[in-house]
């Protein structure tokens, strides 16, 4: 009986750090096969890593720029599905992989997504050849690492960002891997030891409140069956004005602006934030 105790109280430590990276360094789509044809970029992290991301240019005039956070599963090659419309509407759009994520170097940590997330953002910043600003956009473990690493720099470093866009976020790991514990009943008895495992040392519940004066959007579905509604909820709760939320009925986890209308939605939403929020000239080397 010990025995067993130990090999399921294992078994239940490796689901839950899980639930925190789940990287894939495989192709798994090739954007080019429907049509759509990013450009290769790689830059440094302040450790010394070489990360790989994409740009998507603008079709026709540059209404803005947007660099997407994503989630913690996959890479790039899946995660190009969320945003390879926006050139449609004017947008260039940069995608980037963490580190042990796709092509970019290294294995992924909670310190370095943070640090990752903002050597993308300064080089996109210093390279996006317009004087737009930018919107950052965070999908589940994207948006703590938005909202976290957004509430950490400098205003310096975030000069240019005009808004922060989350879609599926949460209010901590420890939070949402306690009520992940919780759907199983082999699991359940251990939800709250368990969810002591995991590194809650960064909260957006408490550093969305660092963002005062940046328009937040916050997205989550009803039907999201990986992050529970309230917890979207709760985070905009917590998050200072502007702010706006829009609850959406049928969608699953990150998969809001998969229907046309939630599209064209977010890009009139865009259009008002960048409008109302010129960004400087690019500064290389920044």
């Amino acid at each position: 009986m010990r025995t067993l105790a130990l090999a399921l109280l294992a078994l239940l430590l490796t689901g839950c750090t899980s639930l925190v990276f789940q990287p894939s360094r495989q192709v798994l789509f090739d954007p080019t096969r429907v049509g759509i044809h990013p450009v290769d970029d790689y830059f440094t992290t302040a450790d010394g890593l070489r990360l790989h991301a994409w740009r998507l240019p603008a079709e026709g005039k540059v209404k803005g720029n947007v660099i997407l956070v994503h989630g913690n599963a996959q890479n790039i090659t899946t995660h190009i599905g969320s945003v390879y419309w926006m050139p449609h509407y004017g947008f260039n759009v940069y995608l980037f992989d963490y580190r042990g994520y796709g092509s970019s170097q290294g294995e992924p940590t909670l310190p370095g997504l943070l640090l990752d997330f903002k050597a993308a953002l300064a080089r996109f910043d210093a390279t996006r050849g317009n004087d737009k600003g930018i919107v950052v956009f965070g999908q589940s473990l994207g948006s703590l690492v938005a909202i976290t690493g957004l509430a950490r720099m400098t205003p310096e470093q975030k000069r240019d960002v005009c808004a922060l866009v989350v879609e599926g976020a949460f209010t901590s790991l420890r939070s949402v891997a306690r009520e992940d514990l919780a759907k199983f009943w082999l699991t359940w008895p251990f939800q709250w030891p368990l969810s002591f495992t995991i590194n809650d040392s960064y909260r957006p519940i408490d550093d969305i409140g660092k963002l005062k004066g940046l328009p937040i959007l916050i997205v989550h579905s009803h039907a999201d069956q990986v992050i529970p509604f309230h917890e979207g909820e709760a985070l905009f709760a917590a998050a200072p004005p502007p702010k706006q939320f829009w609850a959406v009925d049928h969608a699953k986890h990150i998969a809001a602006f998969n229907d046309e209308k939630m599209r064209e939605r977010l890009a009139n939403y865009l259009d008002k934030v960048f409008a109302d929020c010129p960004g400087s000239a690019p500064q290389a080397g920044k």
